[in-house]
């Protein structure tokens, strides 16, 4: 299994992503993970990135990118992956069918996860993070055992600061601005695939499972 997941804020690819890669036994792959890990280990790539991230910027594509290749090209790779929110704009994705051309790696799907504006209002205003091992939950969704409590590693979890009703309400908008050509892009190539991002986890598994069965 090799899928991109594309949906707005809220969509729930993070959590089939996480789904996903425990049932499949396949890495979930996303740039802010891969960001985040380089600039830890002080690779070269990730003092490139740290030097952006420090001044403000953005990290430039051409920096994405290559991270990106970096760890497709990862032995626990070769099984399958899922890219969750990556590419974000379509010069990103011209540049990943670039690096999987060069891997000769073959996307099964871009999963397109439609969603509701009240759904997803409902679920960001929910979520709930674990700040250190980066976990989702949701208030009333998926509740972690112990109130407030990461289940993996028992940090106690926070709200971020923009799942505000307004905040989301505008990332939305400014989401479907920018997205809407990248749709468009993998809609005219044939490898979109859409789901309902407005059901439940357990039923949106099933469905995506059914897509790819066997």
């Amino acid at each position: 299994m090799r899928l991109v997941l594309l949906g707005p804020p809220g969509a729930g690819k993070g959590t089939q992503a996480e789904v996903l890669s425990r049932s499949r036994n396949i890495p979930a792959i996303s740039t802010g993970d891969i960001l985040r890990e380089r600039i830890r280990d002080g690779s070269e790539i990730g003092r490139e990135a740290k030097k952006y991230v420090e001044s403000g910027s953005l990290v430039p594509d051409a920096v994405v990118i290559k991270m990106v290749r970096e760890r497709l090209a990862c032995d626990d790779a070769r099984r399958g992956f899922i890219l969750d929110g990556f590419p974000r704009t379509v010069a990103q994705a011209e540049a990943l069918d670039k690096v999987l051309r060069e891997l000769r790696i073959t996307l099964d799907a871009v999963l397109y996860f439609e969603t509701s504006t009240a759904v997803i209002v409902e679920r960001l205003t929910g979520r709930r993070v674990c700040p250190k091992c980066r976990r989702n939950y949701h208030i009333r969704n998926i509740p972690p055992k112990k109130d407030n409590i990461c289940d993996d590693c028992s940090s106690e979890l926070i709200q971020r600061k923009d799942d505000t009703e307004e905040t989301i309400r505008r990332r939305l908008r400014v989401y479907e601005e920018e997205t809407a050509p990248l749709v468009k892009y993998y809609d005219e190539k044939g490898s979109l695939k859409r789901v309902s991002g407005d059901l439940d986890v357990k039923k949106l598994n099933s469905v995506i499972e059914k897509m790819f069965k066997g």
